[in-house]
């Protein structure tokens, strides 16, 4: 069954940079699942555009992971809105992350 590793890979490669994504995007304070969504499109110049089926999912699967936090707020729009922020573990992996990326972006 070595066709399924590729595969397995390429989505844990996508799910951990969209987990980079939302934790550089939060680095900068709270913010509900939408502010996150365009908070990462207008960072990346229109190019990425994050789908709420793949961005929930990863909130919920970094809030599991302790790297994440959350609360039920109102927002700007007067609407209830869960908001995201980091934690000291989320900060800490996103210095951990950085450090790596920085690693091998001094290597090409």
């Amino acid at each position: 069954m070595p066709r399924h590793e590729p595969y397995r890979n390429h989505v844990e490669l996508l799910q951990g940079t969209l987990d980079m994504l939302i934790l550089r995007t939060l680095q900068w304070g709270p913010q509900h699942g939408h502010g996150i969504s365009l908070a990462i499109r207008a960072n990346s110049g229109e190019l990425l555009k994050v789908e709420t089926g793949s961005l929930y999912p990863a909130l919920h699967r970094l809030e599991r992971q302790g790297w994440l936090a959350s609360d039920w707020k109102v927002s700007e729009k007067n609407q209830r809105a869960k908001y995201y922020r980091l934690t000291a573990a989320g900060k800490k992996q996103l210095l951990a992350e950085e450090s790596i990326t920085g690693v091998m972006k001094g290597a090409s």
